[in-house]
């Protein structure tokens, strides 16, 4: 299959703010969260869900959680907070990938966290593959437990990454990558 080896090695991200309109059209959202929820899924507990956040949603959710930077770090300057209340609206929409990996008697815990890093990659791969760019970040919010809460996590849920998607303003370069002779090693007896 060249075509999806290509669309692999071609693959990159694409910063947040050079993600514009046109956002993928409602059909193109379903079928790329389809595909980002066929990852391998041990004991088929699906441990992941999906929070869309598009439209007037994305400042909404920018301004609220610059409201929560700025109640845990009152010292934070407000540069920083005006970059967080216009970070959602950066892109043309986001979705936040949210792990529900949970203690389970046959699955281990870590396996279902690994699923849901696999939903991460393949709505960021099926962004690509109709066309539009991605970039999946996680940042400050996704470790701030009153941040989570205004996203409507609940407990022991965690928050895998948001996953910004939308038409890239440009063709961004390539970075460079790990020579194979320096992440490879051959195991032997």
């Amino acid at each position: 299959m060249p075509d999806a080896l290509d669309l692999l090695a071609a693959r990159r991200s694409v910063p947040a703010n050079a993600l514009a309109e046109p956002a993928p059209s409602r059909e193109e959202l379903d079928r790329m969260l389809t595909v980002a929820a066929r990852v391998p899924d041990h004991g088929k507990l699906a441990p992941w869900r999906f929070i869309v956040i598009e439209g007037e949603a994305r400042a909404t959710l920018g301004q609220r959680l610059a409201e929560v930077m700025k109640a845990v770090g009152p010292d934070m300057p407000a540069a920083k907070i005006e970059q967080q209340a216009t970070a959602f609206s950066q892109s043309a929409l986001v979705v936040a990938v949210v792990s529900r990996a949970a203690p389970h008697v046959k699955i281990p815990e870590w396996e279902q966290v690994l699923s849901a890093g696999a939903v991460c990659m393949n709505l960021s791969i099926a962004a690509n593959a109709l066309g539009y760019g991605a970039q999946w970040i996680t940042g400050w919010a996704a470790y701030e437990k009153r941040a989570l809460e205004v996203l409507g996590l609940e407990q022991g849920e965690r928050l895998a990454g948001f996953i910004h998607i939308g038409t890239p303003t440009e063709r961004w370069p390539d970075r460079p990558r790990p020579a194979l002779e320096d992440i490879v090693t051959r195991w032997s007896a």
